[in-house]
């Protein structure tokens, strides 16, 4: 897979809410970046995190979507609802891809956007 294919790949199995397909689209040391905060290291520390965030539903709309070799830009708006809760973040998100994996992936976004709203 390209790179651009890799991340698409990707948020199709955020949206599935697959974890296991998420994190088998990383490298083991793969480095996740929410900017706001600390980065989390290894895939198995990505995992534990990912699964500790849950969510009845995901949704990614990319807005733009850009490539130059390995490295994939996002722009995008991400909608998480839990219950009656939705939380709507702005993104632009970054990854870079080695070997057909996510090595690196930062997402910039407002961390007052994380309120959920009812």
């Amino acid at each position: 897979m390209i790179a651009e294919e890799v991340v698409q790949a990707f948020v199709a199995a955020q949206e599935r809410l697959d974890l296991d397909g998420s994190v088998a689209l990383m490298t083991d040391d793969v480095i996740y970046h929410n900017i706001p905060f600390e980065p989390i290291v290894g895939r198995d520390n990505v995992r534990a995190y990912l699964a500790g965030w849950p969510v009845d539903s995901c949704v990614w709309e990319m807005r733009n979507i850009a490539t130059r070799g390995n490295v994939v830009l996002t722009e995008r708006i991400d909608y998480f609802t839990r219950g009656k809760d939705t939380i709507t973040v702005p993104v632009m998100g970054a990854f870079e891809i080695v070997d057909g994996k996510i090595a690196h992936w930062r997402d910039y976004f407002d961390r007052a956007a994380l309120k959920p709203r009812s």
